[in-house]
Formats: C-alpha cells, structure tokens, sequence
C-alpha cells in the first residue's frame, strides 16, 4: 500500500472531496514561515479532506483518531504536526512513527525529509527489519530526531538499548489497523509503555475496529475523533430476495455461492443445529466450510475466526449470538439462510459487508411463511425488497469455490517469545519466499498461525519443518477444514 503524495499538477484541488465543499489552502495553518515555503515549493496549496480535519487539531498539540485511506493525505497530516514539535539542535529522539511495512515505512520516511528540507540538519533514520542492525545502530549512535519504523525492530532496537525514547514528544501508529491485522498489536503495546506519558499520539486507521478503540483507550489521552462522513454509504450494498421452499434452504446456498463466487462469505442461521447443518451440506459439495457456534471453547473459536479472517476459509456459518463482535475486513457477502424476526438484526448483520472501499452482497432466502418478515424489514429500512428465483441464476460455472489462502499452524507463540516479524523472516529468508506470498501472521500464547497463498501451502511447511523460527526448530502444519 502506497501514499499518493501530490504534485504540483495534482495539489491544487482535495483528493476525493465533496464537490460542493470549498477547498481550504495550507496558508491558513500556523506553521513557520520556512514549511510554509516548503509546501509551496512541493506543490501543497490546498489541504485534502483529511488534511483540513486533522491538522488544526493535531496542531492544536490534541490527540487524534483519524480515519484515512492511503492515497488521502494522511502523512502530511501527522508529519507537519511533529515536524513544527522538534528541536534541531537536539539530537535525541523526539518522534516517531510505527508503519505495518517496510515499503510504507521507507515512504513516511522520504515524504517527512521533504517536508523537512528548510531544515538542513533534522535527521529521519529509518528501522525496519529485512536488513542487519548494526548500520542502524551506528545511525542511532550519531543521534536522530525522527525514526520511521515496523513494531518488530523498533522493539528489537529498545531491548538492546540502542534506542532511547526520553525525548520522545509525538507518537504516530500509521495504518494502524492494518498493524493489528498482522499480528503486532504485542510490540505496539510494548513500544508505546517505552514512550514518556506526556506526549501527543496520533492514530491513523482506514477503519475503525473495536480493536482500534481499545488500543486508543489504552494510549491517548481524550483523543479527537476525526472521521469524514462516507458518502455512498448505502448503495454500496446489494440486497435482493430469493423465495425458495424451506426444504430447499441448505442447498440453497450452495446454489447462491456458485453463481456470485464471493471469496469471503458470513452465512447467518437462526440455530446452532442449522449451522451444524449446512457446514455438512457445503462440505459435502466441496466448499471449505467452517462454523462458529456457543459449545466451542475459545481455542477452537479463534482458530476458526484466524482462517476465516485470512481468507483460508470461504464460508463461515454462524448465529447472531457466535457471531457478536466478529468484524472482518473485505467481506464480499452476507447469506441470510434464515429471515431475522428482528429488522435490527437484519440491519446489522448485512452491514457486516460493504466495507471502506469494498462493495458487498446481501442475499436472504425466504420461503413464503417469511414474506411478512420482509415486508417488517422493507418498511423499517425504507426500501423495496428486490425479488428474484435460484432458477434465474447462470449455474455454468461448477469450478470449485476455493480460497486463496491456506494457514498453517506453528506450535509456539507468546510464551516462546515469537512474534510476526520472526515468522516473516524465516518464510522470506531461509525458506525463500517472497513477502506477497505471506498473508497475515497471528500470534497467540500456545501458537502462530500464518496465511500462505495456497500454492506455495505444502512446500511451505516442508520448509518450516526443516528450517528454524527464532533459532529453534518447530513443528508445523497445515489447517484444513
């Protein structure tokens, strides 16, 4: 994932802003005289939406939550705020900024010494992994104002010593929930306990977990929500209804899943026993199948939801009640197998799709004992439902529905001391794959689990098992339905 940083062509108008909404320019921030040349001279004339939210807050010396997609404008939007904050004569860490990725952290990093240039001697140094540490140790010796890097070695830095955080007055957790995502909400929380309490946090997220809200409870301190209202909301969801007799309801589904082949699809049943069911039917047809019900102990819960968050698993059925709280990134479609009695259960759990940027399907079979439901739903949500027949659907395409992705199991988590980043390097490293290979990296207490594109599945435990993780030899396996 890239920034879209402007140019002097593209910079003069927001990016993705409403077209009623009035452009604001940078001249009305209180920044030097010296950085407001600067954006001049790199094109920066107006704010984009998010900039304009954003900095008078940050500058303001408030913490903030930020909702902004890569390509908003997001980095000038945290580097202005920290850049107007550092003493130059000072060589003592005073910022720092913790990215998901080296690529995006070596962005940050080049985006912020543009903006700094009318300085000539702010140093921004770089800590990622996928290089040795003593260069940037020796970088580190000679003192830097700003660091720029991923959990993992900027923790690996503070446990050697080599990095002192004393002087350290703004925090930024860039992309934040796509940290978490990938496995490194440990190192955030151990990072962020070596930072001083008296200083500024800004937190950028494209979405807005509950986990985003915990780790903001946990470190800022009555941080400003800067959201921008979704425009398009809405229709970015497609309903529509299919009548069927309530003996066809299982197979149904199959049905459904063939013809708009979603990657990720949430089945919704109004019964533990009828979740138990169609898992058996979908498997039985070939789909990889898992569900989520109250009789599973947490360590089965979580195995399920680890698959099916990391697209290892293309259908997970569940009731309403297993399924409070889950939120999964780029759901591609929610099946109503059963109609909700409740207009605000139906509301919810379709919202579940639809997601940021993403469009999503919602598809509910009804038999005709369900058409008063639906009506309830039509009327509490202002629509009309659009009906249509499982015989209107193209059925041509019977290639099996496969997931893009296969997890594999490590035995070893927390309590040996493994996290995301060792387990990335010796998939990278040693095994010799590449990091698009790698999906995301969950590290629990007792074991790791790791999504691989499902061609490089079987080597890639070969591979394991005969390599090393954190110097140890470990023992590794592939989860199947």
């Amino acid at each position: 994932m890239t920034d879209i940083v402007p140019t002097p062509d593209t910079a003069a108008e927001p990016l993705a802003a409403p077209a009623a909404a009035p452009a604001t320019p940078f001249t009305e921030l209180p920044l030097s005289p010296a950085l407001q040349a600067t954006l001049v001279q790199l094109g920066y004339l107006n704010m984009t939406p998010i900039q304009a939210a954003s900095l008078p807050v940050a500058l303001a010396g408030h913490d903030i939550i930020a909702q902004a997609k890569t390509g908003s404008g997001k980095t000038a939007a945290f580097a202005l705020p920290l850049l107007t904050k550092l003493n130059p004569r000072w060589f003592a860490v005073q910022a720092m900024v913790l990215c998901p990725t080296r690529e995006l952290a070596d962005q940050v990093t080049q985006e912020i010494r543009r903006l700094a240039r009318a300085e000539d001697n702010i140093k921004v140094l770089t800590l990622c992994g996928g290089t040795t540490m003593r260069p940037q140790r020796d970088s580190l010796a000679h003192g830097a104002h700003v660091v720029v890097g991923t959990p993992g070695r900027i923790m690996d830095h503070l446990e050697r010593g080599s990095l002192t955080l004393d002087g350290l007055n703004t925090l930024v957790l860039d992309e934040a929930d796509r940290m978490l995502d990938m496995g490194f909400h440990d190192d955030i929380v151990y990072v962020a306990k070596h930072c001083p309490a008296e200083r500024q946090t800004l937190l950028f997220s494209a979405t807005y977990p509950p986990a985003i809200a915990a780790l903001a409870s946990r470190f800022q301190r009555n941080p400003q929500e800067v959201k921008l209202r979704e425009q398009h909301a809405d229709s970015k969801i497609r309903q529509r209804f299919y009548e069927i007799k309530h003996d066809e309801r299982l197979q149904a589904v199959g049905v459904l899943l063939k013809h708009y082949r979603p990657v990720s699809t949430l089945a919704f049943c109004n019964t533990k026993q009828q979740c138990r069911d169609l898992v058996e039917v979908l498997q039985a047809q070939g789909f990889h199948a898992l569900t989520l019900n109250g009789d599973m102990d947490q360590r089965e819960r979580d195995q399920v939801l680890i698959q099916f968050a990391n697209r290892s698993c293309s259908v997970l059925v569940a009731t309403d009640v297993a399924a409070r709280g889950l939120d999964i990134a780029r759901l591609e479609a929610v099946i109503n197998v059963d109609v909700t009695p409740d207009p605000e259960v139906h509301i919810h759990r379709i919202g579940r799709t639809g997601r940021g940027d993403e469009d999503g399907w919602a598809l509910s079979l009804c038999s005709p004992a369900d058409k008063r439901r639906v009506g309830a739903l039509a009327q509490q949500m202002d629509t009309e439902p659009e009906w249509h027949t499982l015989g209107s659907l193209q059925s041509g395409n019977d290639e099996p529905l496969v997931p893009p992705m296969v997890t594999l199991q490590i035995l070893g988590g927390r309590k040996e001391k493994i996290r995301p980043g060792d387990v990335l390097g010796a998939l990278t490293g040693e095994a010799g794959f590449t990091r698009e290979q790698v999906g995301k990296i969950t590290v629990t207490d007792q074991s790791t689990y790791v999504a691989v594109v499902r061609e490089i599945a079987d080597e890639a435990v070969r591979r394991l098992g005969r390599g090393k993780v954190k110097g140890k030899t470990v023992k590794v396996r592939a989860l199947t339905d």
